[in-house]
């Protein structure tokens, strides 16, 4: 009998992290939550910035609780890094940080996103070349916001890391920069596995800061021995491997897609990052109208999204209400409330006027769709972003519309989640103009598959089931991918079929 392989998954987000230990025996995985801890940016001076030193000393807490956590005598094969995409490190020769890391949410960036998109013909070149549109938080309007406002930063550091990258450096003490994690950052070539000069060229980053990417799977050495010392026989052997280092890309390829490319994929958090896989990307002047982000799979296939604002806007709205949730009963009562309240999806053509109920029925639901679209919120508005107070930008919006605002809480949730929903829709409706497919269901993990009145007002916007899956997305890919790199499992395809068998989802049908 084949000996268990067991691995552990640093899964770092931005409001919380942990380190989960996951086992592999007889084609099945376990995970087994080590250490959880919370994450937060920290402002100073009208900016914002990751504690990463205190990220590292719980990531170092939390393989220490991985390996008193395996059984006796057996030891630890590997180790992963997954983090949100887009920020970085910035170091010397000898990795020492010669920079503070900011925030992607810090409002630096604002200026060289408006500048390039003011130029037309630049941000056309830019996206041919990298696929991916200008919004607020990529790393090139970052990268380019500190060459400009700290010059002699091109003398003190001489790479630049992503968030995964930096902490596999120092896990193994390599510094190598990861593909998927890489294709967030508006600096990687669509059409290649490297970068992009005339991107590196136009938001001046020195191209020497970068090394051409490594694919998951790239073994990048044994943990380093300040971990691995000989009190911890456990860590000797132990390998690091880079996985996916963006959490969503891994929380895709947890996912137990369907061979014939029908399923959107749907990763719902703070972000929700619709998208599909796909071995061409989506490029043009009409994606980049509808801010398709062409990312990259671990293995180079290609990964477009959208971004669509997500729960960032409940999150936000809470803080104005004494009466949030504080637990998961109460929770579950927010949710139960909000969905007794009507909801414009479910719209009766007599209430719209005769005009509509009048109509055929192909043309009512043409303006149904049309009186639903006008009565939500427009979640691409730029005002939901990072506002002072979310339900105050909510409201300016309606106000605007010529709309009332809820009048409570559960209201609020309500709207946010029909309006989701309608955002959900929209992309995919895009993907299939865009791509020519006819997508068949959609495949949903993350916090926000835990919310059924979300689920259900994604299935009633798109007309497509809804499958949410019990599913710790991002840990999964992450392990996934270690496991194939340890030749455990043959490919991602393999892993897909062997664990789907595991997983429990809740099925959404279209009601509408």
């Amino acid at each position: 009998m084949a000996k268990p392989f067991y691995c552990a998954a640093i899964d770092l987000g931005a409001t919380s992290g942990r380190v989960i230990l996951g086992t592999w025996a007889k084609n099945r995985l376990t995970l087994r939550e080590v250490h959880r801890f919370p994450n937060a940016l920290r402002s100073a001076g009208g900016h914002d910035y990751w504690d990463i030193p205190g990220l590292w000393q719980e990531v170092q807490t939390g393989l220490r609780a991985a390996v008193a956590a395996l059984p006796k005598g057996a030891t630890l094969a590997s180790v992963g890094v997954d983090t949100w995409g887009v920020d970085y490190v910035l170091t010397n020769d000898a990795g020492r940080i010669v920079f503070p890391t900011h925030a992607y949410r810090d409002a630096r960036t604002q200026a060289p996103m408006e500048h390039l998109k003011n130029t037309r013909a630049a941000y056309d070149r830019i996206y041919a070349a990298t696929g991916i549109p200008a919004v607020f938080y990529n790393s090139s309007f970052q990268l380019a916001e500190t060459v400009a406002s700290c010059p002699a930063i091109t003398d003190l550091a001489t790479r630049c890391l992503f968030l995964p990258d930096y902490f596999n450096f120092l896990l193994s003490g390599q510094m190598a920069n990861g593909l998927s994690i890489a294709s967030t950052t508006q600096l990687l070539d669509v059409n290649g596995d490297d970068w992009s000069r005339p991107a590196l060229d136009y938001f001046r980053v020195p191209p020497v800061w970068l090394t051409k990417p490594v694919r998951s799977g790239h073994k990048l050495g044994r943990l380093r021995t300040v971990l691995s010392s000989a009190k911890d026989p456990a860590l000797q052997d132990t390998q690091v491997i880079a996985v996916p280092g963006h959490d969503t890309t891994c929380a895709y390829d947890a996912m137990p897609a369907a061979a014939d490319g029908a399923d959107i994929f749907l990763s719902s958090g703070t972000w929700s990052l619709v998208g599909f896989e796909s071995n061409q990307p989506l490029l043009g002047a009409e994606a980049l109208a509808a801010r398709v982000a062409n990312d990259r799979t671990g293995r180079g296939e290609y990964r477009p999204l959208v971004n669509v604002i997500g729960l960032w806007l409940l999150e936000g709205t809470l803080k104005d209400f004494a009466s949030r949730p504080k637990n998961d009963r109460e929770w579950a009562a927010l949710i139960k409330a909000a969905a007794k309240i009507p909801s414009v999806a479910a719209l009766d053509p007599a209430s719209a006027g005769d005009n509509v109920a009048g109509a055929t029925l192909s043309s009512r639901r043409g303006t149904q769709a049309q009186l639903r679209k006008d009565t939500l919120l427009d979640v691409t508005d730029p005002a939901f972003a990072n506002p002072p107070s979310m339900k105050a930008a909510i409201d300016a919006q309606l106000k605007r519309r010529g709309l009332k605002a809820p009048r409570d809480l559960a209201g609020y949730v309500r709207l946010i989640c029909d309006s989701l929903g309608r955002g959900h829709a929209d992309v995919i409706k895009t993907f299939e103009k865009l791509s020519g497919r006819t997508f068949k269901r959609i495949l949903m993990v993350g916090g926000g598959s835990k919310n059924t009145l979300l689920c259900q007002a994604t299935a009633d916007a798109s007309g497509l089931p809804v499958h949410s899956f019990a599913l710790e997305g991002s840990v999964v890919g992450n392990l996934a991918n270690q496991l194939i790199a340890l030749k455990a499992v043959k490919n991602l395809a393999a892993f897909r079929a062997l664990h789907a068998a595991d997983l429990k989802q809740t099925i959404y049908q279209p009601k509408v």
